[in-house]
């Protein structure tokens, strides 16, 4: 089994990045000359899946200019948030409810993503799959954060996340089934409703990443990840 659409969620205001993203989405942000939003195209293209759903609110017209001159040979579609930004659970539910796919490999662009992390998702997805599970977060022990002001959000107990302590940091990559989020009304919600709800039930998963942690938490960071 394999997944054959990524999502990248892009409709955030970016606020911590004020004032650069004022006029320029967070994910349209350039470190070493590549925009966020386009290194992350790159290693969805690198784990070999050919379609990325991407959803817009804030600045939207901005994404549209961006890949009117550009062809990344993968299919990308632009889908609006519409009248009211959804958050990053109404932004997935928007887009799922756009396809007839089951499972989703679901990014945000502001971690500073490279092909070190294509065996780590590898071996995510394939534990995904023998193990049957419906939502599985790639975390990071907050100690291989670059930003170390950021504060942790789970543990992890034989693949397994909680709360008891709040050693690990979500690095901004999950898979989820459909099955869990699609009765959910679409209405601004955040994903961590779904997560919590699955923790209650010993049923959100978690894969450990070893990789050093780099992400665009704010302006002052940001800053710093230039100079790399």
């Amino acid at each position: 089994m394999k997944i054959n659409t990524a999502i990248i969620l892009c409709a955030g205001f970016g606020k911590r990045l004020n004032p650069i993203t004022l006029d320029t989405p967070k994910p349209l942000l350039k470190i070493n000359d590549l925009t966020l939003l386009e290194n992350c195209i790159q290693l969805i293209k690198k784990l070999g899946i050919k379609k990325i759903l991407i959803n817009t609110f804030y600045l939207k017209e901005r994404f549209y200019e961006f890949f009117k001159d550009r062809n990344f040979k993968v299919t990308i579609e632009v889908i609006q948030d519409g009248d009211m930004i959804l958050d990053t659970g109404g932004g997935i539910l928007n887009l799922i409810n756009k396809s007839n796919e089951k499972d989703f490999l679901i990014f945000n662009p502001d971690t500073i993503w490279n092909s070190k992390y294509i065996d780590e998702i590898n071996l995510m997805i394939n534990l995904y799959f023998s193990k049957k599970i419906k939502n599985i977060l790639l975390l990071v022990n907050k100690e291989l954060s670059f930003d170390k002001d950021m504060r942790g959000d789970f543990d992890l107990q034989n693949y397994l996340i909680n709360q008891k302590s709040k050693s690990f940091i979500y690095t901004g990559c999950q898979i989820l089934n459909r099955s869990i989020i699609e009765k959910e009304k679409l209405i601004n919600f955040s994903i961590n409703k779904i997560w919590y709800d699955l923790i209650k039930n010993n049923q959100l998963y978690g894969f450990e990443s070893k990789i050093k942690f780099h992400h665009a938490t704010n302006l002052k960071i940001f800053k710093k990840l230039q100079d790399l």
